[in-house]
């Protein structure tokens, strides 16, 4: 893992304390820890700032010991973007460098694939956070002309993120 700022840290500490409440708006209390850090310079270490020409990269910040949870930062090449996805588990989102688009799909029914129903810039210091729903269908893109940076903490291990984060349509 890389270097850690006293910025990641505190950022750190207090996605644990929001985690380690049991009242049922973990994803929202994330959102609420991580935002006052993103944007700020120096928070990520420069090996996790680094893209990928292929697709977008995730790069590993923290591993929760009991597996409860992993925090890591993706990077976004221009034109990137995941695939039209709900989570199995819940999953807080933050910006911390750049603009991302978030798409919103609904299923109409029947065998047909998800439908576009609306979208959202996220720009530095913007969040996002969901619970684990199979209705609640996004995607994200950089549609912007630099890398972006965002910071994404799921409900899961790190080792399963291939299995238990995403149900892509």
């Amino acid at each position: 893992m890389a270097r850690q700022s006293p910025e990641l840290i505190a950022m750190l500490s207090g996605i644990e304390k929001a985690v380690s409440s049991a009242d049922g708006q973990v994803p929202a209390r994330i959102a609420g820890a991580i935002q006052p850090f993103l944007g700020k310079p120096g928070l990520l270490a420069a090996d996790t700032c680094m893209g990928c020409p292929d697709g977008y990269i995730r790069h590993l910040l923290h591993a929760n010991s009991a597996a409860r949870y992993a925090v890591v930062a993706l990077v976004w090449k221009p034109g990137q973007m995941s695939p039209v996805h709900a989570h199995r588990t819940w999953c807080t989102l933050g910006v911390q460098d750049g603009t991302l688009t978030e798409g919103h799909y609904a299923l109409p029914g029947g065998h047909s694939p998800p439908r576009q129903i609306g979208s959202r810039l996220l720009n530095a210091g913007a969040v996002s956070y969901g619970t684990a729903d199979p209705r609640l269908i996004h995607r994200l893109a950089n549609l912007g002309m630099k890398d972006a940076i965002s910071i994404h903490i799921y409900g899961a291990a790190f080792d399963r993120f291939g299995s238990d984060v995403n149900h892509i349509y």
